[in-house]
């Protein structure tokens, strides 16, 4: 491994593990959300597990998330940029979020007091642990030695391979966040009809098919999976999950069948992106040749 000749800023939009961040070298900004009257996670917010989290959500509070702020990212990426660092972001998605934006007005300002440093700013177009895979690969370019610049563009290059399939357990969440009509999510219940989304070319959450019951669903993710992948046996495949492990153990099983040589990466989708898909959503990232 070569030295990295500049710092990796991201936010926790990745839904990747604490220790990921820390172990990586990579600077994380924490969006945040209000529950219950209470501030969590952002920059001074309590902590909570994803496990308490998710219980909340079972037992019926009504989270609200807030966005990363321009003064909130500019005093995570200064301090790098003080110490004589340059910087590459990596944002959630601009089509679900205006953290992208935030990002890039604190960065557009901080070129021109840092004019000797170079700032880099690439919209992944991703969300949860689609951001976390493309950091992934973004993460081993820079290791291998790469700039800034050819970092830079290599996560460009490769962010509309980084697919995401996944389906919702209860569309009532989707429909607290406009994603779907209230009367798409009361007959969807009742004829228990689970919908196969994608986040699209343009970091937008889209419909692209439906199943009758949460198994067939489950094994339709794995289908489409199948049929864009385009990895090496190094590739990752990562698995995201509203806390509902026993169906994870259910397409982790069919996607080790379908490649037995990849690894894959399990964590709990976070808060703030729980908050708009609900518990028992369940999300597969891999590379591919093309959303």
């Amino acid at each position: 491994m070569k030295e990295r000749l500049f710092s990796i800023v991201t936010d926790s939009g990745c839904d990747m593990p604490k220790a990921y961040y820390a172990a990586h070298g990579v600077e994380l900004v924490s969006l945040g959300f209000t529950m219950d009257n209470v501030n969590y996670e952002g920059e001074s917010g309590e902590k909570i597990s994803e496990q308490d989290f998710y219980a909340k959500l079972r037992a019926g509070s009504m989270p609200t998330t807030y966005q990363v702020t321009a003064e909130q990212a500019r005093t995570h990426i200064e301090p790098l940029l003080r110490a004589g660092n340059d910087v590459l972001v990596l944002t959630f998605s601009s089509g679900l979020s205006g953290t992208s934006g935030s990002f890039s007005v604190a960065c557009r300002d901080l070129a021109k007091e840092y004019p000797e440093r170079k700032i880099r700013v690439v919209d992944t177009l991703c969300a949860s642990m689609g951001q976390g895979l493309l950091l992934d690969y973004v993460i081993r370019k820079a290791d291998e030695g790469a700039s800034l610049n050819d970092t830079a563009n290599y996560a460009e290059t490769i962010k509309l391979q980084i697919c995401h399939h996944f389906t919702v357990d209860n569309l009532f969440h989707l429909k607290r966040g406009g994603r779907v009509s209230g009367a798409t999510a009361i007959i969807g219940s009742m004829l228990k009809i689970k919908p196969i989304m994608h986040v699209n070319d343009e970091g937008k959450l889209k419909a692209i098919g439906k199943a009758m019951g949460r198994k067939k669903a489950l094994t339709r993710l794995v289908e489409n999976m199948e049929a864009v992948a385009d990895m090496t046996e190094n590739d990752p495949i990562f698995i995201s999950h509203g806390d509902c492990i026993d169906d994870v153990e259910y397409v982790k099983g069919l996607i080790a069948e379908k490649f037995p040589k990849n690894p894959i990466t399990i964590h709990y989708i976070g808060s703030v992106i729980g908050t708009h898909s609900g518990c028992g959503t369940l999300a597969i990232f891999h590379k591919g040749t093309h959303r």
